[in-house]
């Protein structure tokens, strides 16, 4: 696994993973038809909360994703609502956004595997 130090490079990740979260939070929006344009009061509120937590994670420089996170910062009605946002956006993603899945699965999976060798705290 990749150890981000540099400032600009660890400030690239975040904004990446703001960029899912917010294209997630949009497929779900508009999949539940909440409003025909642009996002609900609620997914606004959830995409500003995901912001706020992720420009706050301690752990940016060696975690891939929340999900895999062993610190679960989000409030419970938060994480129950990203969750809920997460089973429904992450089939729709790859047709939407193809390619920023198939780089979450490969960081997945190498996560996973770095993880098994002990490479990873």
């Amino acid at each position: 696994m990749t150890v981000y130090k540099a400032p600009e490079i660890l400030e690239e990740k975040r904004a990446r993973e703001k960029d899912v979260v917010g294209k997630m939070i949009r497929i779900y929006c508009r999949g539940k038809k909440h409003v025909s344009d642009g996002l609900c009061f609620d997914c606004q509120e959830l995409l500003a909360y995901a912001g706020r937590r992720i420009d706050r994670c301690p752990f940016m420089e060696t975690k891939t994703f929340c999900a895999s996170c062993k610190v679960h910062c989000y409030k419970r009605d938060m994480r129950a609502k990203i969750k809920k946002v997460m089973r429904y956006s992450g089939p729709w993603m790859l047709l939407y956004h193809p390619l920023l899945t198939i780089r979450h699965v490969i960081d997945e999976r190498l996560h996973k595997q770095q993880t098994k060798k002990g490479a990873v705290p």
